[in-house]
């Protein structure tokens, strides 16, 4: 298993990048191009992609910003990289693209069937937002050591380096999900929707 290691510039470099790679696809995107689900509608539309990772970007920072804040004094040495665990490792790579394994949604960010392209887009750079505030607390902060609880399966408990890491790697993995319904048989293309 390879080493994965990361920083918090590294990991703020990435959410720009996701930033960015969402603004991107979503250019000159209709709202039918855009809430068009391939396999026959077995398989998420952009929006929802967008919408599921927004849901789990605001939930996930949520569990992260409550740990830096009830954290001891204990706590209190800055790292200079985040180095996740075993268990740790592994789970970013069943997170990373390209998919190994695919996961069930959690209740609380199952995407919405339709929606609006400009707002989920907002949506989806605003639930960056928090998981910046994250960054700045974990500057003084041991993120190696300090545990946070996973908002979505109760006995996984990560550190808040790890927990960043996986932000990272959801907002990749759905990213480029939705740039793959963009390639899929069936997707509408310029003239083929109503207005």
């Amino acid at each position: 298993m390879p080493q994965l290691i990361a920083t918090l510039d590294s990991i703020q470099a990435a959410l720009i990048a996701a930033e960015k790679q969402a603004t991107e696809l979503l250019q000159e995107v209709s709202s039918s191009q855009a809430n068009w689900q391939p396999n026959e509608g077995r398989s998420w539309s952009i929006c929802q992609c967008l919408d599921h990772l927004a849901k789990i970007n605001f939930i996930y920072a949520a569990a992260l910003q409550q740990a830096l804040s009830s954290s001891s004094e204990s706590y209190r040495r800055p790292t200079s990289s985040i180095a996740p665990g075993f268990f740790g490792r592994w789970f970013l790579q069943q997170m990373e693209p390209p998919v190994r394994t695919r996961l069930k949604a959690p209740g609380k960010a199952v995407p919405t069937p339709q929606g609006n392209v400009a707002e989920l887009l907002e949506t989806f750079l605003k639930s960056h937002e928090p998981v910046r505030a994250v960054l700045e607390g974990a500057k003084f902060v041991d993120v190696n050591r300090l545990r946070f609880k996973n908002p979505f399966v109760g006995i996984l408990n990560f550190t808040v380096g790890t927990g960043l890491m996986v932000i990272n790697a959801h907002d990749r993995r759905h990213l480029l999900q939705a740039e793959l319904v963009k390639k899929a048989v069936g997707y509408p293309v310029a003239g083929n929707w109503a207005v």
